[in-house]
């Protein structure tokens, strides 16, 4: 009986590619790859709420759909506020285990605040529309790929 050899895995075959960058190396990647200010994303995922609710008003005349989107604005921003807040205070925790469980701890209070606030929706907002609360949560969850992409292609060069 033959027995055949095991071909190499795309995983081994990346392995074998990997080299670590050195001291230098790190440091010149790091001065062209900034990193994304989680205020400036949540700065542009207001300005992005604020056009939504606008365009909304303007294009239906509707304060109800208005109020709507900005609900739905409010429903993502309000969450991530608090979020961005409790990352902040992970950068001083005391191992990466407890930096983890952190992150762990305000995802979920994050998930929990947007469904309870999607929750009140139709107690808070009279003459609610579904659709504009919608469209107000998925423009402004979907901004900070903007952000990140307007940041990526803005590179330090000095």
């Amino acid at each position: 009986m033959k027995t055949i050899a095991p071909l190499d895995t795309e995983a081994e075959a990346e392995e074998s590619d990997f080299k670590p960058l050195s001291a230098e190396e790190a440091q010149a990647w790091r001065k062209s790859h900034r990193a994304v200010s989680v205020w400036r994303v949540l700065a542009m995922q207001v300005l992005a709420g604020v056009l939504v609710v606008l365009l909304a008003w303007l294009v239906t005349g509707k304060a109800s759909i208005a109020w709507s989107a900005a609900y739905g604005v409010l429903a993502v921003l309000i969450p991530a506020l608090l979020f961005a807040r409790g990352l902040q205070r992970q950068q001083f925790a005391k191992s990466a285990s407890a930096a983890m469980l952190g992150f762990f701890v305000w995802e979920l209070l994050k998930i929990v605040l947007t469904v309870a606030i999607l929750a009140a929706a139709p107690k808070v907002v009279a003459q609610l529309s579904w659709l504009a609360l919608l469209a107000g949560m998925v423009v402004t969850m979907k901004t900070y790929w903007i952000a990140l992409l307007v940041q990526s292609s803005v590179r330090k060069t000095d």
